[in-house]
C-alpha cells in the first residue's frame, strides 16, 4: 500500500537546516572532483602561468562610464612540494594587462628547497598590473620532482569590508 504524506505537513526545512545540507552536498562534490585529480608527474621544470589582479572593478559604473575599481595587493607563494629535492625559480616577470612586461621579480635564479615556499609580494598601491596581469614563472630541477604549487592570494582588508580570494598557476607550453 502506498502511503501519501499529507500535503498540508510538507514544509522546507528550517533555513540553517538547508544552508547545512547545501554545504554538504557542495563538500560532497569537492570531495570527488579532489578524488579525481590525477597524483602530478615528476618534472624537471616547467613555465607557469599564474592570473593576478592589482585591482578588481566591481558595483554600478559612475556617471562618466568606469566602473570603480578596489585596489588588491598580491601576495605570490611558489611552494615546493618536494620533501627531498631543491627547485629553481629561474624566472617570475610580472606583465600588464596589455602583456607588457611590468618587472621580473626573480632577475636571477633562485633556489627553493624541499618543502620551501618562494614569497613575492605586490603592494596594494602598486597598480601597474591592472586587472588582467600576469606572472609567468620559469622553474627548472636536475632531476625529476614533484612540481611546485603556485599560487596568488589577493587581499584588500580596510575595517567593516574585506575581500580576499585566490589564483593557482597552471602549466602553459612555450615555443
Amino acid at each position: 500500500m502506498l502511503v501519501r504524506p499529507d500535503a498540508a505537513r510538507l514544509r522546507l526545512p528550517p533555513m540553517n537546516l538547508r544552508l547545512l545540507l547545501s554545504c554538504a552536498t557542495l563538500a560532497a562534490c569537492l570531495a570527488g572532483a579532489a578524488a579525481a585529480q590525477p597524483v602530478p608527474t615528476r618534472s624537471t621544470g616547467q613555465t607557469l602561468y599564474l592570473p593576478v589582479y592589482s585591482n578588481i572593478a566591481h558595483g554600478e559604473p559612475e556617471a562618466r562610464g568606469e566602473l570603480p575599481r578596489v585596489l588588491m595587493s598580491v601576495l605570490v607563494s611558489i611552494r615546493n612540494t618536494d620533501p627531498a629535492r631543491a627547485l629553481r625559480v629561474m624566472s617570475a616577470a610580472y606583465f600588464d594587462t596589455q602583456g607588457r612586461r611590468v618587472r621580473d621579480h626573480v632577475p636571477q635564479p633562485r633556489e627553493v628547497p624541499p618543502m620551501g615556499t618562494l614569497e613575492l609580494f605586490i603592494p596594494r598601491s602598486d597598480d601597474s598590473g591592472g586587472s588582467g596581469a600576469n606572472f609567468v614563472i620559469v622553474w627548472r630541477s636536475d632531476v625529476p620532482m614533484n612540481p611546485p604549487l603556485v599560487e596568488a592570494v589577493h587581499a584588500n582588508l580596510p575595517a567593516g569590508r574585506s575581500i580576499v580570494f585566490v589564483t593557482t598557476a597552471r602549466p602553459i607550453a612555450v615555443d
